[in-house]
């Protein structure tokens, strides 16, 4: 359920708009030309609200709704009252969360939290650094020397911009978040808090003490990636940090040193990845995964949520577990621990019921 107050430029779709945008089929009875200007879920949903249903879970919430239209399959046209309008479609949330990015674009990334359009008093940009036109700087952002932004890129309120870093076109970078030592494509989303290029976590250990090792390397984030709040990317000690092209990353997740991330990976909140560890295109990591040094996870492959890997996995696979192994496997051995508790908890129990007098 969006707010006036916090969600800008709604622009309100007719019934006909949102079938065309779809590909959806409104059932026979109801005027085209009736506008949506909000979404809800189905058991929140008011009259004028667009709700959706794909699941038998939700019948029941479909049946006392109050949206005034619900995107649904097939199997669920039946079970609206007669006051929705039911838009028949293949996928009901896709074409959903379709609609929402269509009534909603001012919530698709960040936007200024005090409305700036241009360079807002109380910036400070440093005058060796290069602005294209169409840059928006929030108050108390520093700008450093020789960095450069790209055209539609909006620098939220206390961001921090070091020194020669790039940054492309239509970005948008949160509030309080920090970029040193990094080039950053077009079209790259990062939300409030992040930490982006700063020093990776490098010493040599020994018994005199921990060397400090110089991290001489760079962040590259490529284009149409998203970095969740306060997550962080360090830069690299001898090589550059990678994130490659398209790739979504959760809030709270520490990137660390040298590590190569491919494209269109998904990474899922507090996860860690340890230094000079390579993902290849198309992998996800679940929540709370942690990744250790110098490993590859290979194309494709899929991490199941609080999962430690200690070592290569191969391509397309779906490994979990701690450490880390095949699913199939994992889940075999889970049954088999479950059943030697179960096991000995009979054994047990059947201790306590000795007579004590025997």
């Amino acid at each position: 359920m969006s707010d006036a107050k916090f969600v800008p430029d709604v622009a309100p779709l007719s019934l006909a708009e949102i079938a065309e945008l779809t590909g959806a089929v409104l059932a026979p009875g109801f005027d085209a030309g009736l506008r949506i200007a909000n979404i809800a879920a189905l058991d929140r949903a008011a009259p004028g609200d667009l709700s959706f249903i794909d699941s038998v879970k939700y019948v029941s919430q479909l049946r006392e709704t109050r949206a005034s239209a619900c995107l649904a399959g097939v199997r669920f046209e039946k079970q609206a009252p007669p006051h929705v309008a039911v838009l028949r479609v293949r996928e009901p949330y896709r074409a959903f969360i379709t609609v929402a990015r269509k009534l909603f674009p001012g919530m698709l990334r960040p936007t200024s939290v005090f409305a700036t359009t241009g360079i807002a008093p109380g910036a400070s940009v440093h005058p060796s650094a290069r602005l294209e036109a169409g840059v928006i700087v929030d108050p108390g952002v520093v700008i450093g020397p020789r960095a450069e932004i790209g055209s539609g890129t909006l620098i939220a309120a206390n961001a921090v911009i070091g020194p020669a870093v790039r940054i492309g076109r239509d970005c948008a970078v949160g509030a309080g978040t920090s970029i040193i030592h990094a080039l950053v494509g077009d079209r790259v989303i990062i939300h409030a808090g992040c930490r982006i290029g700063q020093d990776g976590f490098g010493f040599l250990m020994g018994a005199g003490g921990h060397l400090k090792v110089p991290q001489i390397g760079r962040v590259i984030i490529q284009d149409d990636v998203e970095i969740g709040a306060g997550s962080t990317i360090d830069r690299g000690a001898i090589r550059d940090t990678v994130i490659g092209e398209g790739t979504k990353i959760d809030n709270l997740v520490q990137i660390g040193h040298n590590v190569v991330i491919g494209r269109h990976c998904v990474i899922v909140a507090q996860t860690g990845i340890s230094g000079s560890s390579t993902l290849e295109d198309f992998v996800a990591l679940g929540a709370r995964v942690g990744v250790t040094n110098h490993v590859t996870i290979g194309e494709g492959a899929q991490i199941a949520a609080i999962s430690i890997v200690g070592g290569d996995v191969p391509p397309g696979a779906r490994w979990g577990g701690t450490p880390a192994k095949p699913v199939k496997q994992w889940l075999r051995e889970v049954k088999v621990l479950e059943h030697l508790a179960q096991n000995r908890r009979g054994s047990d129990d059947g201790d306590d019921e000795q007579d004590p007098a025997a």
